[in-house]
């Protein structure tokens, strides 16, 4: 055919624009047929490309159009995310997705995202104050502005956590593409951030955990029952207020620990725990088990006093009209009591932690800890939570002493 110029073999390569271009009969997805088209500079470079896109013919459909990042990650969202990942999960990627990434480097055709491009817009994102960037100052009422709408940034950059899973919502997203064989490789998995040092949580020592329950206990706290089970059992927040009365075995005396209770797209979601680790049948001591008669008495107590405005629910854990109890309000009763007990505060997650420093200092095997307090990585027991007390330190060095002076006791 004139205008075009084809070495033996080399099939439907010819000239196009500054450069070349060739195309091969392909099976799509949808299981029609269509031409894929490769471009390049040089024949050499089509020529290759022509070639890899046979190979990938001959293995099964190949797409004839690649979306635009944004496209694609409004299926992933949809199609992969929703149905087949935690609620929380996919509230987190759709976030990341709607307010950095589409704004960000949406345009671009996802197989022709390269690493440069992600790290410099993740570089960017780093160093922008994204209450100018997202217009969130200029959204409040105009009485209520106060920084980046009157001309004042306020430097409100992304967190490193906020980065690091900015990063862990694209590199999932490109994982399924190249799944697809939409792209060849994951860009996102090969961009680099900052290295940064996390902060240890703060625990309670066996004493201020005592205080705090012997205070509340004293002060009738209608929360006491939860702040046991916080640091003698290590529940987590979420698994304490979604524990029902039905996961209480009062005659062998143990808790199933199977569910949990979150705020999920401005829903209250009583939900299963995320994985099969944190479920657990646990024994009660019998603290736990004074606490929950008489936690069980009280919600008879309010059942009584609500009348018909009771709402009937199995949780162990409601309002005094037996609703479930809202997270933050949890932790607000929690702060409080702190502040009323004079203690050193810590998050509730904390109360975790200080269970599994007590239990360290009363030389619990660190696989035992790891049962009691569920955790799926033997490296999160000892690295995270458990941290030697400063009373453990002080002895252990003060026997090492000992030893090298040669005054150790027999």
């Amino acid at each position: 055919m004139p205008g075009r110029t084809r070495a033996n073999g080399e099939g439907s390569i010819f000239p196009y624009r500054n450069g070349y271009a060739a195309y091969v009969w392909v099976d799509k997805p949808d299981g029609k047929r269509d031409r894929k088209y490769v471009y390049g500079q040089t024949r050499e470079i089509v020529h290759e490309k022509w070639l890899k896109l046979h190979h990938q013919a001959k293995a099964g459909p190949v797409a004839t159009r690649v979306p635009t990042l944004a496209r694609y990650l409004g299926y992933w969202l949809e199609e992969i995310v929703k149905p087949n990942l935690a609620p929380a999960t996919y509230v987190s990627y759709e976030g990341f997705t709607r307010l950095y990434i589409v704004p960000g480097i949406g345009a671009k055709r996802l197989d022709r995202l390269q690493v440069k491009d992600v790290q410099t817009w993740i570089n960017k994102v780093a160093r922008t104050c994204q209450c100018c960037a997202q217009g969130k100052d200029a959204a409040r009422p105009p009485a209520k502005r106060r920084c980046c709408a009157l001309g004042s940034c306020c430097n409100a950059v992304p967190s490193d956590s906020a980065i690091k899973g900015l990063r862990a919502t694209l590199r999932a997203a490109l994982s399924q593409a190249v799944t697809e064989e939409l792209v060849s490789k994951n860009v996102a998995a090969l961009v680099k951030l900052r290295a940064t040092r996390k902060r240890p949580g703060t625990a309670w020592d066996s004493d201020e955990a005592r205080r705090f329950l012997e205070a509340a206990r004293a002060d009738n706290d209608p929360m006491y029952a939860a702040w046991v089970l916080l640091l003698v059992l290590g529940l987590r927040r979420g698994e304490l207020l979604g524990l029902g009365w039905d996961d209480i075995d009062q005659a062998t005396g143990e808790l199933n620990v199977s569910w949990q209770l979150q705020r999920i797209g401005g829903q209250l979601v009583r939900r299963e725990t995320k994985t099969a680790e944190s479920d657990a049948s646990m024994p009660l001591p019998d603290i736990c088990r004074t606490a929950l008669a008489i936690r069980r008495a009280e919600q008879v107590a309010d059942r009584k006093a609500a009348g018909e405005v009771w709402q009937k629910s199995s949780l162990v854990f409601t309002t005094r009209f037996g609703t479930p109890i809202e997270p933050r309000n949890f932790n607000r009763a929690w702060e409080a009591r702190i502040r009323r007990y004079g203690l050193r505060e810590i998050t509730p997650h904390g109360a975790r932690r200080t269970c599994a420093s007590i239990l360290a200092d009363l030389d619990v095997h660190p696989r035992v800890a790891m049962q009691i307090l569920r955790h799926a990585d033997f490296k999160v027991t000892m690295e995270i939570y458990t941290r030697v007390s400063s009373k453990q330190t002080r002895e252990a060095l003060k026997r090492l002493g000992d030893r090298m002076n040669g005054t150790e006791s027999a």
